[in-house]
């Protein structure tokens, strides 16, 4: 999903239509099944471990990307309310029954306080937690007297020329510097969304490489990059040309939803319907190595059957574990998208029963670092 809008977090989200996805990735399931039974991510060649055990040293602590090797993070976006985000992920942990392994947040960069990357409230949830922020290449308007002010995109071509690097990049990198623990950054997540209003994939290229180059060129250490695409197979071509190369990237993010009502797709998708042909297209199109993680998921509810919710959500340590192997982190969407029925987050009575007993798995509880 793509972010528009202003205020403390993102704010409203246009979604794309996915009626023609299940089609598409059934047709890639069924091609490429058998690649993923050779996933390069998981355990070395030879070695005796499996997913969700120890490697054959003993050790389960995070790599050096801040991939956990037995098993997966279990991570969030929780929309802060009117006392901040750090009141609000602690209620969402409290009707979750465990804390975060990963708080995801969203800032643009603009310079007011909704470009100020590790801000109060992100320091204090980093204390226990890690933290991935996602950074938007745009100043996001805001609501004022004279109305709602239109987002400002601030241009790939523009991030990429050093334009912004003294007034935007070099504060908020600092910022990172210090804070000192490592931290994921996802920059311009679904950038396949976001042309050519924003540039071509070559311009977001471009960007990308400027920002981790500069980051580089400041000391700041502790970043690990996240790359992050739809995962709308129609757009394949958009995903491919937009990959800054693995040298840029530690880790590659995925957003794909069951909308089903929401969005007007007619067949209610489980879980593995929904993650597996875009993981597929990833693992043999962009890296058969990168950790991966599901940066945004989630699902609608059938009215007609309120329990799917709850099995939906009960199936995911299962896929993940044995059909997604090399998904590093999981991380639900905890809010709604603009249209009626869309409600993403896990507030339901049984979308909470079925996400607090799939966070209970210990698959998705690793040691941080």
């Amino acid at each position: 999903m793509t972010l528009s809008g202003s205020g403390g977090g993102p704010p409203e989200r246009s979604v794309l239509p996915r009626a023609a996805l299940l089609l598409v990735g059934l047709l890639v399931a069924l091609a490429l099944l058998v690649a993923r039974q050779s996933d390069d991510s998981g355990p070395p060649s030879g070695s005796s471990a499996t997913a969700g055990s120890a490697p054959s040293g003993g050790s389960c602590a995070a790599s050096a990307a801040l991939a956990p090797p037995c098993g997966a993070w279990w991570g969030a976006y929780v929309p802060p309310g009117p006392n901040g985000l750090a009141a609000s992920v602690t209620a969402f942990e409290q009707r979750i029954g465990r804390r975060l392994d990963l708080v995801y947040t969203y800032h643009d960069m603009g310079t007011g306080t909704d470009g100020q990357l590790m801000d109060a409230d992100e320091q204090s949830l980093g204390r226990t937690r890690l933290l991935m922020l996602s950074w938007e290449s745009e100043v996001w308007g805001g609501s004022g007297s004279g109305g709602s002010t239109a987002d400002r995109p601030l241009g790939w071509q523009r991030i990429a020329s050093g334009a912004y690097d003294a007034t935007v990049i070099d504060p908020q990198a600092a910022r990172i510097k210090a804070y000192g623990k490592p931290v994921l950054l996802a920059f311009d997540q679904e950038m396949d969304d976001r042309t050519p209003a924003d540039g071509s994939p070559a311009d977001y290229v471009a960007a990308y490489r400027h920002l981790h180059d500069r980051f580089q060129q400041l000391g700041v250490t502790n970043v690990r990059w996240v790359w992050t695409v739809t995962g709308y197979l129609p757009r394949a071509a958009q995903m491919a040309a937009s990959y800054p190369g693995d040298a840029y990237v530690d880790w590659i993010g995925y957003d794909q939803y069951n909308y089903y009502l929401c969005k007007s797709v007619p067949t209610w998708q489980s879980f593995a319907d929904t993650q597996l042909p875009s993981y597929i297209w990833l693992r043999q199109h962009i890296s058969a190595t990168k950790p991966l993680l599901i940066a945004e998921y989630g699902t609608a509810a059938d009215p007609s059957q309120p329990q799917r919710q709850q099995q939906w959500y009960e199936q995911v340590p299962q896929v993940v574990r044995q059909q997604l192997p090399g998904v590093r982190a999981v991380v639900q969407w905890d809010s709604s998208v603009p249209g009626p029925d869309c409600d993403l987050s896990v507030d339901s009575p049984a979308a909470s029963a079925g996400y607090a007993a799939a966070g209970r798995d210990p698959y998705f509880h690793q040691p941080l670092p």
